[in-house]
């Protein structure tokens, strides 16, 4: 399928609030393909939109297609804009991965300025997510982990309409919990499937491997935590990234710096002194801040409360995955790092991995 290489001037105009500049721009990177993408000639060329979903994805397809993802290591999606090469790109590319539950808010922009055209996937098709329907986003229930209660089984229906993906404004940070990882998983690979040029053997098998290891991943961490009493299991984070991850294994949120779903937001000082007050009466032993976030306001916090604070190398990996080389490089390193550190938190040295997790 032959994908347009230059963006129309009126679309870039009308959407992107750009001038002809932009179209200028972006047929000039059109003449400059990156060593990468001259890999992919061969095969289909698959965007990603964030780091999450960008790793299923190269778990999923291998070296059998090109994966261009949109969101580097990092990089929270809540406030991207995409640049004139990655329009170019997505332009090109014979399907679109999306975390979607409404994390991608710029999407629609970005896919009617490229003009793409080809298999849309949804990752999050068939998971309910809180703030919608009967969940509750601060309370939820303690025994949604089932799978028959914490999603309804992937369609595998995918559509090529982008205004499909949005989810009323629920929490999107669906990846948190590996129970919903294989899910999206499921999702993207029915998804691919769909795509001219992957192969579906290979395919089948890169899925049923992956999902083993999440499943391993899951059962650990369900195994490490179930240590702890659960009047015990107290959390303090940067934002509101982790609700589906404290559902699954039955912590109790204390609260977050941030007291939102978007990472650009600001506390204010009377949500500060709250949330030093509910650490202080609660007994939370310590505060996380996020890998992808200025550690100040966290370091703050827990100085004024008495308690540890884990940042740097520490912190906690949530919107974003971590650069090459960092254990949230992957997924299941960043889910590795985060309930190891949280365990620590609570004086548990977890056990020892799994061996289809090892290595």
């Amino acid at each position: 399928m032959t994908r347009p290489l230059a963006l129309s001037s009126r679309r870039a105009r009308a959407v992107l609030g750009a001038s002809a500049v932009l179209t200028a721009a972006a047929l000039g990177l059109s003449a400059c393909a990156t060593p990468g993408e001259e890999a992919g000639a061969d095969g289909p060329t698959i965007v990603a939109t964030t780091t999450q979903v960008g790793d299923f994805t190269r778990e999923l397809v291998g070296d059998t297609a090109e994966v261009t993802q949109l969101l580097s290591a990092g990089q929270s999606a809540h406030g991207f804009d995409p640049s004139a090469a990655q329009l170019l790109a997505l332009a090109e590319a014979d399907a679109l991965v999306i975390n979607g539950g409404g994390l991608e808010s710029w999407l629609d922009d970005a896919v009617s300025a490229s003009g793409f055209d080809g298999v849309l996937v949804d990752a999050s098709t068939g998971i309910e997510l809180y703030g919608t329907g009967d969940h509750d986003e601060d309370e939820p229930s303690e025994d949604e982990h089932a799978d028959d209660e914490h999603a309804d089984e992937a369609t595998g229906d995918q559509t090529d309409d982008a205004d499909e993906h949005d989810h009323a404004g629920g929490n999107p940070h669906i990846w948190t919990d590996p129970e919903l990882a294989e899910h999206m998983v499921e999702n993207i690979a029915d998804g691919l499937a769909e795509v001219d040029g992957i192969d579906p053997d290979a395919l089948e098998a890169n899925e049923a491997a992956y999902l083993d290891r999440l499943g391993a991943l899951d059962a650990w961490i369900e195994e490490n935590v179930a240590q702890v009493p659960v009047d015990q299991r107290l959390l303090v984070t940067n934002h509101d990234a982790f609700t589906y991850f404290l559902d699954a294994y039955d912590i109790t949120f204390v609260g977050s710096i941030i007291p939102s779903f978007d990472d650009n937001a600001e506390p204010s000082a009377a949500e500060i002194d709250e949330l030093v007050a509910n650490i202080r009466s609660t007994g939370v032993l310590a505060v996380f801040s996020e890998a992808s976030l200025s550690p100040k306001a966290a370091e703050t916090i827990a100085r004024e409360a008495g308690v540890t604070v884990y940042s740097g190398e520490d912190a906690l990996y949530g919107d974003a995955l971590g650069a090459p080389g960092s254990d949230g490089e992957t997924y299941l390193g960043s889910q590795i790092h985060n309930a190891r550190l949280i365990l620590q938190s609570w004086g548990v040295e977890p056990s020892a991995l799994p061996a289809v997790l090892q290595g």
